[in-house]
């Protein structure tokens, strides 16, 4: 292991600077002048003093130590950690995107409103939807908005419907969401198959369902086969069905939730639409919604006039109102637009495709060494079990902390939680064969050192900066300032 990394504040010598500025020319007054008392700083901030090299040389480093997909494989599960293309980060950087301001008048965006517009409609023909909403900033922002329109929806009917289905694969984000937007929420079970079961489903519903929320294909990777008679059950009971679009790298051109009978759907653009993520954003969670929810969509949505041009549309007396400033998170769209773009309705299709493939190969391949849960066809993701390894005193931690060594970064862990000592794996469409049995070749090698050396994946990682860090310690008592010089 390295020598411990020292903290920038620790860099930090009295007098020292990264800056060079001219001498000043002309009269100066203080800032007791220039900025009212009450909103000045009783003490200097305690920023770090150093040279402009120690900066470049901290921030560099700090870049080498992280993983992203320029880096190697990253099958982090329900995460779609796919390649993002460049010409993304091209198109992003054209002055016409890169240098306007939303709040400048339409006419002078006016090519700007024509990219958003178009995305929406090709967003609405991809998913089933009526109408789009490119305002949420990511995929659990996007669950808000969408539960509060089907709580708006509840509400102009008279109706007090406060609870909300999730499978217990849910992403976690589900019922947080629902909470969040007011409501309550109820977990049914999974079948044996691993799909929703539909007795605890109809026994679940009533005159209080506002909704159920479901990914589908599930974070198992499993698609929900009775779909048109989860829908059936839940309308029935005047409930509406959403859409958590999480999975939609497995169903692009192939099916849409619009014609599963979803009523409402968010896409995680970052995700799906090659944008990247890996650092904890930015995102975009558009919105779609079929036309009994139209009404309450967020305001300005973007429209072309009659006369050819494009500009905002206010007057939506019923829209729960804006939920994110300016345009959304205006350069994740274009590059989710440039994506689309550059394949099509046929190459989108084609993408999913491969994400499927990618999945079932390497499931397949990994049967022999670990526990298959579901087996069968999956989707574009797949969950293993590491509960055999635990006769030798091995976990799925384990395996994971020993993946690092091989210079991946390791699967969803623990996750969903209806499965003993998970593994959740999503390889997407970008990798080649030649990577994927690299990655098969190095958990079956894994496989057989729990069983022959378990000591070596109990104390990995072996060849990381920074080895096994004691996790119960951070989250009991976790150090969140610095003691600065």
């Amino acid at each position: 292991m390295k020598p411990e990394k020292k903290l920038i504040f620790e860099l930090s010598k009295p007098g020292r600077t990264a800056y060079s500025l001219p001498e000043c020319d002309v009269p100066q007054r203080g800032i007791e002048e220039l900025i009212p008392a009450g909103m000045l700083r009783q003490q200097p901030a305690e920023l770090p003093e150093v040279y402009e090299v120690d900066v470049i040389r901290h921030y560099t480093e700090l870049s080498r130590r992280n993983f992203g997909i320029d880096n190697g494989f990253y099958p982090l599960g329900s995460c779609t950690m796919k390649y993002n293309p460049k010409i993304n980060e091209d198109v992003a950087r054209l002055a016409g995107f890169a240098k306007i301001h939303p709040y400048q008048p339409s006419e002078s965006i006016q090519g700007a409103l024509e990219m958003l517009y178009t995305l929406q409609q090709d967003l609405a023909e991809l998913t089933g939807m009526d109408e789009v909403t490119l305002q949420p900033a990511a995929g659990a922002h996007g669950e808000w908005t969408g539960l509060m329109m089907i709580r708006a929806y509840h509400e102009s009917k008279g109706e007090t419907r406060t609870k909300v289905i999730v499978p217990d694969s849910s992403h976690g984000t589900n019922p947080a969401s629902a909470t969040a937007a007011g409501l309550d929420t109820i977990t049914i079970p999974s079948d044996e198959r691993g799909l929703v079961d539909l007795e605890a489903l109809r026994a679940a519903v009533g005159p209080d369902t506002a909704a159920l929320m479901l990914t589908n294909p599930s974070t198992l990777g499993l698609f929900e086969e009775h779909i048109l008679e989860i829908a059936d059950i839940v309308h029935e009971a005047g409930g509406l069905l959403y859409y958590d679009g999480a999975n939609s790298n497995a169903i692009m051109g192939i099916t849409r939730p619009g014609d599963m009978g979803f009523d409402v759907v968010h896409l995680n653009l970052h995700k799906t639409m090659s944008t990247p993520h890996g650092g904890g954003g930015p995102g975009a969670g558009p919105v779609g919604v079929k036309s009994i929810l139209a009404p309450y969509l967020p305001k300005p949505l973007i429209v072309k006039k009659k006369d050819g041009s494009f500009g905002f549309e206010e007057e939506r007396p019923t829209s729960i109102g804006r939920v994110k400033a300016y345009l959304g998170n205006f350069g994740i769209l274009v590059r989710a637009y440039t994506y689309m773009r550059t394949y099509g309705p046929d190459g989108l299709r084609r993408v999913s495709e491969c994400a499927v493939l990618n999945a079932n190969y390497m499931m397949h391949r990994l049967a022999p060494y670990f526990e298959v849960p579901y087996p069968g066809v999956c989707k574009h993701e797949f969950v293993i079990s590491g509960s055999g390894l635990k006769q030798y005193g091995v976990r799925t931690l384990d395996v994971a902390k020993r993946l690092l060594d091989f210079g991946f970064h390791p699967p969803t862990i623990y996750f969903p939680l209806n499965v003993e000592e998970c593994m959740m794996i999503e390889p997407t469409e970008t990798e080649s064969k030649e990577t994927l049995d690299t990655f098969i070749d190095t958990m079956i090698q894994i496989a057989k050192e729990a069983e022959e050396q378990p000591d070596l994946l109990l104390n990995a990682p072996h060849h990381t900066d920074v080895r096994r860090l004691d996790e119960t310690l951070a989250a009991r008592k976790p150090v969140l300032n610095c003691a600065c010089n």
